[in-house]
């Protein structure tokens, strides 16, 4: 395919409206420089300069839809009546992105990811300590039962779902299946960012779960393209979707789709080696990329190619990043 090609496929990620179903979360980013060691106790004393709140998880996918296709992305989760819930409303909002489906729950917290980091005058900034905020637990009936009305009422102005599952409950067991089923219903892309309990999303259409997950799914280790095969065709069968791709970390990507005749199975190298600075939210950014492109119609390998291009170019910020379609054209170019 020529560039210019792709470029027109790029352009179509701005058409499908996206519904992102999961957990939210949000990172504080706490920055100090090193001032002196307490007397109270043998730890440091920073003098603290700065705060930043970055949307994590299930919040970053929906951020990373949001930036590519002009603010066409809808939340859909669980928070918490406390501080950390009224800030992710207001950071949402802030990127273009509709709260108006979210639930908030007075018995959770807000998912809360705090990290403490520290510099001086002769280091780099580290992270000294991180503290979680966060419920587990799977929700109660009463939320569940909001959600599923949520979903029910919205799913149909959408033409695609993802389903962001960080294993802190919002994904319950009876979510998927409405999900599922009310997409069957109104014929609706739905993708699953997925790293445990894979069985759940049987019959979604598309899954993106990482190599090593994938092999603790499987059983056994990849090793070769023998076993990068069959770990995806097994994924294919077993689950009963339609795609699987697979992202393998410095190993690129490769994508399993399944056919009425036979399974088409297709790889690629990862795009960007040598300016990897943190891969954090890397996923997140796949999954919605890969998403957009399916719902506009795009082919699953060029779908893979733009996930690809998609993840070298965050991997290369610290934290969670977002790309534009700008962003991914000056890349390919």
């Amino acid at each position: 395919m020529k560039k210019e090609e792709i470029i027109e496929c790029i352009d179509k990620l701005r058409l499908p409206r996206i519904l992102i179903i999961g957990d939210f979360a949000l990172d504080e980013m706490v920055y100090g420089s090193t001032e002196r060691i307490s007397r109270e106790a043998p730890v440091l004393i920073l003098e603290h300069y700065e705060t930043k709140k970055i949307l994590g998880a299930a919040s970053n996918a929906c951020n990373n839809v949001s930036s590519l296709n002009n603010g066409k992305a809808s939340a859909l989760g669980v928070y918490g009546d406390d501080y950390y819930g009224q800030q992710l409303i207001k950071i949402l909002n802030e990127k273009n992105i509709d709260t108006s489906l979210m639930v908030m729950d007075k018995t959770r917290k807000t998912t809360t990811k705090t990290r403490i980091s520290g510099s001086c005058n002769q280091s780099i900034t580290q992270q000294i300590v991180r503290i979680d905020r966060q419920t587990k637990t799977p929700l109660n009936k009463e939320t569940e039962e909001k959600i599923i009305e949520n979903i029910k009422k919205s799913i149909c102005n959408f033409d695609g779902i993802i389903l962001s599952d960080y294993h802190l409950g919002c994904l319950t067991e009876n979510i998927v299946n409405c999900v599922i089923n009310e997409a069957k219903k109104y014929n609706k892309i739905v993708v699953a960012d997925i790293q445990k309990n894979m069985e759940k999303y049987k019959g979604v259409t598309a899954i993106t779960p990482n190599q090593p997950d994938t092999e603790q799914q499987v059983g056994f280790f990849i090793k070769d393209d023998e076993t990068l095969k069959k770990a995806g065709e097994k994924l294919l069968n077993e689950l009963k979707v339609e795609k699987v791709l697979l992202t393998r970390g410095e190993n690129g990507m490769a994508l399993f789709e399944k056919t009425e005749n036979e399974i088409i199975y297709k790889k690629i190298a990862a795009f960007n080696k040598k300016e990897v600075f943190d891969v954090t939210g890397a996923g997140d950014t796949v999954v919605a990329t890969f998403t957009l492109a399916l719902c506009a119609g795009l082919s699953g390998e060029i779908a893979m190619y733009i996930g690809n291009l998609a993840a070298s170019i965050v991997i290369r910020y610290f934290g969670c990043h977002t790309v534009t379609i700008e962003n991914l054209k000056e890349e390919l170019a």
